[in-house]
């Protein structure tokens, strides 16, 4: 399952369980019509129709969207928290037999838990971009700071075998490229930005490197999933090469992504080290 960045203080509620203070979520008091939905999953959890002024500082629920929501007792056997069903992000804690509603339930929640999906706006389809630019572990590390980005897997494209591992691609030998799949919401950041990004943190001009690294793994590839991903790349190609750079970045009609080994995950905020290759130059 692929889940939403998260920044630290959502980790803290959403994975480490934690609890926001009182009063201080942005959906407290949000009275608009729409759904709520998981933060890390998107999955849909609450209607507003089923929300309540609780006088609590935490958004309330009197229900819940059938299968939704999971119940599992703390081990102290005081309450009862609530997890996202499909992810088992934490939400909150479910109350009963308070007399604030009829139904006599109250799902509080965290509001740092919730996205919101006002009834007038509808959800946006995430799309993705393949990009190649020399050792993944630093594209993919500031791909991850860009707003709107949702995530970014680190992986292996352009090859000639199946389910290739890190050994046979740094051989050589599958012809796969280092590559990082980038998921994102177009409603926030276009796929225009994130190109001309992927130029501006790789040198686009080294052939078959990037830095330190050399070999054909390390080659600069934008793999295309449309043809308005074709044209703007090749477009921002052009661009570049008027200005005076030697690019040698190819754009390619994209093949199969293969995710790479757990390891290379997120491996910077891992290891806690800055990508030793890829410095930032503005060049548009």
């Amino acid at each position: 399952m692929i889940y939403n960045q998260l920044t630290p203080d959502e980790a803290r509620v959403i994975v480490h369980k934690g609890t926001e203070m009182p009063s201080s979520g942005k959906y407290y008091l949000n009275k608009e019509a729409g759904l709520y939905r998981c933060r890390r999953c998107d999955a849909p959890l609450f209607h507003s129709s089923d929300k309540f002024d609780s006088g609590t500082g935490w958004p309330s629920f009197d229900d819940e969207i059938e299968g939704a929501v999971k119940q599992i007792p703390d081990a102290d056997g005081r309450r009862t928290e609530i997890v996202c069903a499909k992810c088992g992000a934490h939400l909150g804690h479910v109350f009963f037999r308070e007399g604030m509603t009829n139904k006599n339930v109250r799902h509080c929640v965290n509001s740092i838990s919730l996205s919101f999906q006002p009834e007038s706006k509808p959800v946006v389809v995430a799309q993705k971009a393949i990009f190649a630019g020399g050792c993944f572990w630093g594209v993919e590390y500031h791909f991850r700071k860009i707003e709107g980005v949702r995530s970014v897997t680190s992986g292996y494209t352009g090859g000639v075998i199946d389910h290739p591992t890190y050994k046979q691609v740094c051989s050589g030998k599958s012809g796969h490229a280092e590559a990082v799949e980038v998921e994102f919401d177009p409603a926030l950041v276009s796929y225009k930005t994130l190109a001309k990004h992927f130029f501006e943190i790789h040198d686009p001009a080294q052939l078959n490197r990037q830095g330190p690294d050399i070999g054909t793994q390390y080659r600069s590839a934008i793999y295309y999933l449309d043809e308005e991903q074709q044209r703007v790349a090749e477009e921002l190609v052009a661009e570049l090469k008027s200005k005076g750079y030697q690019v040698v970045t190819t754009v390619e009609k994209a093949e199969r992504f293969w995710d790479a080994e757990a390891y290379h995950q997120d491996y910077y905020d891992k290891t806690g080290h800055q990508p030793y290759c890829h410095i930032y130059q503005k060049r548009f």
